[in-house]
This record gives structure tokens, sequence and C-alpha cells, in this order.
């Protein structure tokens, strides 16, 4: 290849990790790259030869640099290999060499990864011999070129994969730690973190969590001006018959001329800590391999009892990746670490920057500082977020303990497993999701243990996430059964868009006595929702319901539309959003009853969010087969009753014991003494296996209306309620 082609300009995609890409854009802009466009992990970039092959040596964010070479039409296996056959191979790959295929994507016709590279590898070896010349070998392990297929969109891009390996594996780390953060994921924390920064500023840098010392190295290579790529023996690119050895051979001497430069000027001071005293036996082996020895400081030492000498600088960053706690009890110990933390810094390094990238970000509260920034990245295929704090007093705040939505740590063990549910939920926005922005309806379920592998039910509240675990039937043995809710709340934030303190996760049972009252949590968190003109309050965290059964949706509408001028009683009442459309339908009057002062105190706050007059819309707190079995009074009549009964009910403060299959004659009796002559009681229940008595169908107009009363979101799961419209006999 001659200097003209050196200097012309090639296309290059360059992967990294998901959530690094801008960061990688702006690194790549100063090897001489122009970026053409940002794809998901990894970015389109254009330039000469030369600013690829500083891309593999100084990237410090890249996995792989691909030469793009041409592309071609992918809609079937055919239309691949013609694409294939008629491209000049002999460019790329060495006569009498090897290579391989990296092939990643799928369609309707491309199926698996497998079939695609073995119709790529049959193009190129049939190409070599159409022209007369060996056929190359194939070589999964050490080939002399790669070569990269990635299938998108019915169009497979085919480049030389550069790199030959991924480049966060920069040579220094053999050992490693506990669950070790890649090294270009270390380096995006410290860009992110504003390291380069605070050390060309003469700041200094600890890591009180080390490990095996992966943010410290990538901290000193950094400061130290050292090429990521330099203790690298090859790379891909180095038997590609393009390649230009006299501009390879200079770029590494450079490399070598800036690292001596480094050592020579102002070096800060680094430091590690742990205390685990086998991982920091590893981050010493890997200083050392790293040519950091003298320059990398790590020992043995727990958070809470770091000190720093007075030499340190006044300014400098402090950069960790604290444990996310794999199981209930570790979670339980995290808050105490993440508090410890915050002690640490505050004592010793008043006015440094903090950086604590977290797979569980809620426990930042724990801290003791208000965080002024937060990036959301991912730890492998774990959703994480960089939370930074100031540490001086205007950041201080009170410690608080968070409130995790659930007792396991989000985390994929499958990915193919996650991608199910991952590929299901944005389905499901596209479907469901539209219809109810299109409806109005800011609250529904997008997900119905729709598949086996996750028995959950996802229920959307205008930006938060509701979810509620089923229980595990005994054939499921419980680690896997949390196991695969783990890999929910992994993939939910991601695949819906929301921060994880936005989701909280209940095991929804079987509801018995007052389960249905009693507190889970305290947190107080209320905030209003919106349907059909209606405002309701619920809270996601403190009950095992959130103040609004979204299965109802419908009846509610359907009692909005209909109660204009009509006397509304509302049975059972519950937090009142029955009521609270009864009264924005114009209903002259209504009387809500329940038990709970609860749910009574909130009903009475949804009628005033919606200015009912509390006069006209009463409600009270009552038993309701107490208040049925009196004899009604002239004033207690109702042009329409709505009465949704609990299944099972043992609380003492009721008159009797509540079996809705034995009971609901007696109630339905009752309540249609109430109603006028020309009234609807509208009945429901959630009974599965609830039977209607035969004799109310022959003393009633009995009309089952069921199919009605489920809108879109709980179509798969039509047993969810029954209902009937019931009327006195003309």
């Amino acid at each position: 290849m001659n200097q003209e082609l050196i200097l012309s300009k090639s296309v290059f995609f360059v992967t990294c990790p998901k959530g690094v890409e801008y960061l990688l854009a702006d690194e790549l802009n100063t090897f001489g790259l122009d970026t053409v466009r940002n794809a998901p992990a990894g970015v389109w970039v254009e330039g000469p030869l030369e600013s690829g092959y500083r891309a593999c040596l100084w990237s410090r964010l890249a996995n792989r640099v691909i030469l793009h070479i041409d592309e071609v039409g992918a809609t079937s296996g055919d239309e691949l290999y013609d694409g294939v056959v008629h491209m000049d191979w002999q460019q790329h790959i060495p006569v009498q060499g090897s290579f391989r295929v990296t092939f990643l994507g799928q369609n309707d016709a491309i199926r698996n990864t497998q079939y695609g590279a073995q119709r790529v590898k049959d193009g190129i070896v049939d190409r070599f011999q159409a022209n007369g010349g060996p056929r190359p070998s194939v070589d999964a392990k050490n080939p002399d070129v790669t070569v990269s297929a990635r299938l998108n969109r019915g169009r497979l891009a085919l480049g030389i994969d550069l790199s030959g390996h991924s480049l966060h594996m920069r040579g220094y780390r053999t050992d490693k730690g506990i669950a070790p953060l890649k090294e270009n994921l270390a380096a995006a924390l410290l860009i992110r973190a504003g390291w380069p920064e605070i050390a060309a500023a003469g700041g200094d840098f600890v890591d009180p969590m080390c490990g095996s010392g992966t943010l410290v190295i990538e901290a000193a290579m950094m400061a130290l001006d050292m090429a990521p790529g330099r203790k690298q023996e090859r790379f891909g690119f180095e038997h590609w018959p393009g390649h230009q050895p006299d501009l390879w051979l200079s770029l590494r001497q450079e490399a070598e001329r800036r690292a001596h430069e480094g050592k020579q000027g102002r070096i800060p001071r680094l430091a590690g800590f742990d205390q685990d005293s086998r991982v920091i036996e590893a981050a010493w082996k890997n200083i050392q391999r790293a040519g950091l020895e003298g320059v990398v400081h790590v020992e043995t030492c727990p958070v809470d009892a770091l000190q720093l000498e007075a030499e340190w600088s006044e300014q400098g960053l402090v950069l960790t990746n604290p444990p996310y706690g794999e199981r209930l009890s570790e979670r339980k110990e995290l808050g105490a670490l993440y508090r410890a933390l915050g002690d640490t810094v505050k004592r010793t390094v008043p006015g440094w920057r903090l950086g604590v990238f977290t797979g569980v970000p809620e426990f930042g509260k724990s801290i003791g500082l208000r965080s002024y920034k937060q990036y959301r990245l991912f730890n492998g295929k774990l959703p994480a977020q960089l939370l930074l704090f100031q540490v001086d007093e205007v950041s201080a705040m009170t410690p608080r303990e968070p409130n995790v939505p659930g007792e396991v740590t989000p985390r994929i063990a499958s990915e193919e497993r996650a991608a199910m549910l991952r590929n299901r939920l944005k389905k499901n926005m596209r479907t469901i999701g539209q219809w109810a922005r299109k409806q109005g309806i800011g609250c529904y379920r997008l997900y119905d243990a729709d598949m086996p592998e996750f028995a959950l039910a996802i229920d959307v509240y205008e930006g938060r996430v509701h979810v509620q675990e089923y229980a595990a039937p005994k054939s499921v043995d419980e680690r896997s059964a949390r196991e695969r809710l783990a890999e929910a709340l992994a993939v939910i934030p991601e695949a819906l868009d929301i921060e994880r303190e936005n989701m909280v996760c209940k095991q929804r049972q079987r509801q018995t006595g007052t389960n249905q009252y009693e507190k889970q949590a305290a947190s107080g968190e209320f905030f209003k929702v919106h349907e059909y003109g209606c405002v309701l309050k619920v809270n996601l965290k403190d009950y095992l319901d959130t103040g609004l059964f979204l299965d109802h949706r419908p009846v509610r509408h359907w009692i909005q539309q209909h109660a204009a001028n009509k006397r509304f009683l509302n049975l059972f009442c519950y937090t009142g959003a029955a009521t609270v459309h009864a009264a924005v339908g114009g209903a002259s009057r209504s009387l809500s009853l329940d038990m709970s002062k609860t749910y009574v105190s909130w009903a009475e706050d949804n009628l005033a969010l919606n200015r009912a007059d509390p006069k006209k819309h009463r409600v009270e707190q009552a038993d309701c087969l107490a208040w049925l079995a009196e004899r009604p009074s002239a004033d207690q009549r109702f042009d329409l009753i709505f009465m949704d009964p609990p299944t099972f009910s043992n609380s003492a403060r009721m008159a009797g014991v509540l079996d809705i299959q034995k009971d609901h004659p007696r109630l339905v009796r009752q309540a249609m003494e109430r109603l006028s002559s020309d009234g609807l009681l509208i009945f429901s229940n959630n009974f599965r296996r609830f039977r209607l008595d035969d004799e109310l169908e022959s003393e009633f107009e009995v009309v089952e209306v069921t199919r009605d009363t489920l809108d879109r979101d709980f179509q798969r799961n039509p047993r969810i309620h029954r209902c009937w419209h019931i009327r006195h006999k003309a």
C-alpha cells in the first residue's frame, strides 16, 4: 500500500462498552478520526490508516477497531454468499494464510451466528479458488486475519479486525479479584469522574476498595501518558496484506518516548486499599506487569480504618467500585459499608471529589453526601451508575437507608433468557404502551407473566414501575426463582428507560384477613396519576396494593359515563377511585364505605383532589357487612351501586367472616334493597373459582359483563376479575 493510500480516508467501526459511545467518539477525534455516526456499543468514524493504528494503540475505551471494507445484502443466506464471493479477498487475507470469521446479528433468514459465519467463510474460500489460488485455512484460535461480519436490517457490514483481540485486555491483568472491572470500563469511569483534569492540576488518586487494582493502574497510565496497548505483543493487522510496518514502528516508538517522558514530571500519589489481602497480592502482581512499581502503592486496609499522610494533595479523586451484595445478608451490610465510605472521605480528603460506581445506586443515600451527577452505564450486562460527589460541607446530608426494590441484586445469569424478557417488554411498550398513550391512560399493565420464565406482573404508573413477583410454585426451587427475579430487576429499567429508583418490587401473595390493609413500608411517597380526567393518589411502596386496581379501569370509566345526576353508593370502597369517577361524571351525591381508616382518609383525599363537595360526596368508616344488614332508611336509596368485596376477610373489626362464594347471595340481595327501582348494581370480585348463585338470576335481571370490563392490557389474564350488571325485574 503506497503513501497515498496511507493518507487516504478509510472507514472504521470501533466498538466499546454500552453507554461509553460518546466518550469514545471524543477520544477517537483526538486520534484524527472524524465521527460519522454513533451506534449502540460503537462508533463509526473515518480517517487515515495511521489514525486506525493509533486507536489500536492508544484507545483507553475501545473494544475493537474494525476496518470497514464493504457492505452486502443479506436478506437470505444465498444473497449474503453472493455478495461475499464477488469481493476481492486477496487484498485482505494473505495467500496461504489463515483467517477466521466473527459474526454478529440475525434476521428471519439467518437465525444463528454459526450459519452466518459459515456462509461468509464459504464465500471467501470459493473466491480464492475461483481465482486459481490455494484455499486459505481457517484458524479459530490464532488466525493471521480476523474477518468481522455484522448483520443489521438485511445488510452485512464486512471488515478486518485490526485489533485482533479485545483492546480492554492491556496485558497486565492476569491476576483478578472477584468480579473485576474491565480495563476500558475503568478508564471510562476515570474520564467521567474528571481524573485527567484533576491529575493535570496536581491532584492525587485513591481507590479504597481497589480489588485487583484495575482503577488505580488505569489512573496511573492516564496520568503518566502511557499507551494502553503498549504491552501488547501482537495486533490483528500485523499479518494483514495492507499492513504498513514502518508506520506502525514509528507509532510504537512514539508511545515508548511518551511513556518515558511521562515519568519525568510530577507523578501523582496513587494508592489502592482493600480489606482482602488476597486481592492486594493480585494487585501487586498486576502493578509489576504494568511497569508501575514505585508509582502505584496498594495495601491491605478496611475502609473505616483508612488514613492518609499529610503529604497528599489538597485536591484529588477517590473512585471506587464497592461490592453490590450477592445475597440478602450481604445487602443488609451494604448500608454500613457505604456509610463507612462517606465517613472516611469526609474525614481524610475534604475538598476532593468522590466517584462511586455501583449496581445498587440507592445505597448512595447512605454515604451522607448529595450526588451532583449520575451517569448510567453497564458493568457487563448489569445496569449500573457512576455517582459523583463533592466532599464538602455544602454537599453534606444525613445518611439514609435506601428503599431497595426487592431482596435480590439485579444480575443477569443468562443473557439469552434476559434478552427474551427485554424484547418482550420493548414489544409490549410499542403495542400496549402506544395504545395507553392514545387513550390518555397513564397507568396500565405492561406485562403479566407473559413468559413462564418470568412470573411477574409489571405495571406502569406514569414513569414509575410497580413489579409484583408471583409466588413460585413448589416445583420451582427458591434459588432459580430468585435468579430470574434478579435478571428481571436488571432488565426492566434498561428496557423501559427508567431509573432504578423508580421501580418497586413486591411479592404477590393471596391476601387473607387484614393483609391488604397492613403497611409494608413507611416511605410516605404518594404521587398523583391521571385516568380519564380524574386525579388519583397512589403509593407504590407502603402497601400490598398501590391504591388503584388497574383491572377495574373500564368499570370506573363506565361509571363516570353513566353517573350524571345519579345517587352513587360505593361499598368496600378502598381508596374511592370509583367514587371519584362518579363525582367527575356528575353524580348528584355519593356515599363510600370501607372499614379501614387508612383507606377512608385516602378516599377523602382523592375526592378533594377532584374538588368534590364533601357535603354531597361522603366517605365513612363502616363495616359493610353490618351496614348492609341494617334496615335501609329512606335516604339510603341509590341509583347506581358498585360492590367489589374481598374474596375472604376475617378482620376483628368486621361483624363476621366474609367468604365471597358463600356470602355473595346475601350481600347482593341486601344491596338490591338499597337500589332504586330502575337502578343498577355493578357486582364484581376476583375469586378465580367464583360461581354466581343460580337463584339470583331468577330473582333479578343479571347480565355478566366481564368481557366488556377488560381493557387491552388485561386481555392476557381474562380471569383477573368477573363482573355483572344486576337490575330489578320490571
